[in-house]
């Protein structure tokens, strides 16, 4: 079966796909030279999702799971929603497989979403624990030891709210059928990751309003419970923190910048007057590196005034270490995932712009007992880069492996048939010629290899589609400024 002419067939046999260098690519390229071996595990850049939370906030990206293997980020299109500090989308390398999302260690799969509980999460509740049991030897100086069992136990519900917290997030975005890949409980709060971005602001804002707003609610309950009971109980400085905890968490999720949840929804507010999600992102981006400042700069400063209640005089030296720290990493974390956000709103911009059809290598079919010097001559008389084992039906086989051409010398290639270099096909292999950006990058990464079968709507030969070539131009994309 002869693969059809294709828009672009000029340049595929030219130059590598995206590029307009006159340097042969790896591969077929000008056949007449030994081919350069290429590599058997190219990695696909993933994209982002949604966003995260955290402790003294709330509230990844996606991370753009978020990629042709995985170009960090973002990603992911991992969208990775944090409770308690800030909300960034992270994305990063991930590994082939994504059955196994690993991050520590299992405690469940509520909605059918893994949750697990990151190492860390045992230091900040030790540094809980140990702070809260010193203010309760103030309030309550006959528990003695018994404190800590009590600071241990507002530790662990600290973080059922922030779960909690994440749930709402986890659950709204399933109702939109958005996939979550996990919920993570870790140092700075919780993530949820979300594999794709809410495809109206609409949605957008539900998803990010619904994590502050459930804080909000659990703050409430908190606060009858504590109308209930002693104050100066056990039980009522239990339920005092934690309204208190929860009021923080949600107050500084909803702060309108980038990552917090707060951010996202002045995104989708900007999205909705303007029509487009990247204006709404780098304006939101922008406030959230500004509130990165005023946090490193303001919270030594509130605490030095003594406006959260202590006199001044009773603040001591490590205490103003301990606070300049705190604000140090929030606005580290706050800053990084403003960046983080921008940087995956760029990859979704260029997103488009990765076409399987005009990324494809021209292709022609060749018998599997063809000699692989025969098979060579022919791609060079039809100027193609890349050779298709077919059956006596003219039917897709296999693909002759670039690495493995290039690994056979010049002298020995008349007596080695194709079929030996030959990687047969499996139907993940096989990609459709119509393909575009992240639907093209979830179908590579889902089934990782070094070369796709391209395939007409009609089953025809289109080309073939090499995993490194999609990684070039994904970094080229990536390279240029954005719009």
């Amino acid at each position: 079966m002869k693969s059809p002419a294709r828009e672009g067939d000029s340049e595929a046999g030219r130059a590598a796909p995206g590029e307009a260098s006159a340097e042969p690519a790896p591969g077929i390229v000008v056949m007449r030279k030994t081919l350069r071996p290429g590599t058997d595990s190219t990695r696909i850049p993933s994209t982002p999702g949604p966003s995260p939370c955290m402790i003294g906030a709330s509230h990844r990206a996606t991370a753009p799971r978020r990629h042709p293997h995985d170009v960090d980020h973002t990603g992911s299109t991992r969208t990775e929603r944090r409770t308690a500090v800030a909300d960034t989308d992270e994305s990063g390398e991930r590994p082939a497989k994504r059955s196994d999302p690993g991050g520590g260690i299992l405690m469940g799969r509520p909605f059918g979403v893994p949750v697990y509980v990151s190492p860390s999460w045992f230091l900040v509740a030790a540094l809980i624990t140990w702070v809260f049991g010193d203010q309760l030897d103030r309030i309550l100086p006959d528990l003695g030891p018994a404190r800590y069992l009590v600071s241990l136990f507002f530790a662990v519900a600290f973080y059922a709210s922030v779960l909690v917290h994440e749930l709402a997030h986890t659950i709204a975005a399933l109702r939109f059928g958005l996939p979550v890949r996990r919920i993570q409980l870790q140092f700075f709060g919780g993530v949820s990751e979300i594999e794709k971005e809410s495809e109206t602001p609409g949605r957008e804002f539900v998803l990010a309003f619904v994590g502050p707003l459930l804080s909000l609610v659990l703050a409430g309950i908190f606060y009858l419970g504590m109308k209930a009971v002693d104050p100066a109980s056990v039980p009522g400085v239990l339920l005092a923190g934690l309204m208190v905890s929860n009021l923080l968490v949600a107050a500084f999720n909803l702060l309108p910048g980038l990552p917090l949840d707060g951010g996202r929804m002045l995104r989708a507010l900007i999205w909705g007057l303007t029509g487009k999600p990247m204006t709404g992102t780098v304006a939101a981006a922008w406030v959230g590196r500004a509130l990165a400042v005023t946090v490193l700069l303001g919270l030594p400063l509130i605490t030095q005034t003594g406006v959260l209640g202590n006199p001044p005089q009773d603040i001591g030296g490590m205490d103003t270490v301990m606070d300049a720290l705190l604000a140090a990493i929030l606005a580290a974390i706050i800053w990084t995932g403003a960046g983080n956000s921008l940087r995956m709103a760029r990859l979704r911009e260029h997103l488009p712009e990765l076409r399987a059809r005009t990324l494809t290598r021209r292709a022609i079919p060749v018998q599997s007992a063809t000699p692989l010097s025969e098979a060579l001559r022919r791609a060079n008389e039809a100027g193609a880069r890349a050779l298709v084992v077919v059956d006596g039906q003219g039917d897709p086989t296999a693909i002759v492996r670039e690495t493995a051409i290039a690994s056979v010398p010049e002298h020995r290639r008349p007596w080695v048939a194709v079929s030996t270099l030959a990687q047969d096909l499996t139907d993940g292999m096989k990609v459709s010629a119509e393909l575009t950006g992240e639907e093209l990058l979830d179908h590579l990464r889902t089934t990782p290899a070094t070369e796709y079968l391209v395939l007409e709507k009609s089953g025809q030969i289109y080309g073939v589609l090499s995993a490194l070539d999609v990684e070039k131009a994904f970094v080229k994309a990536m390279a240029r400024p954005q719009s």
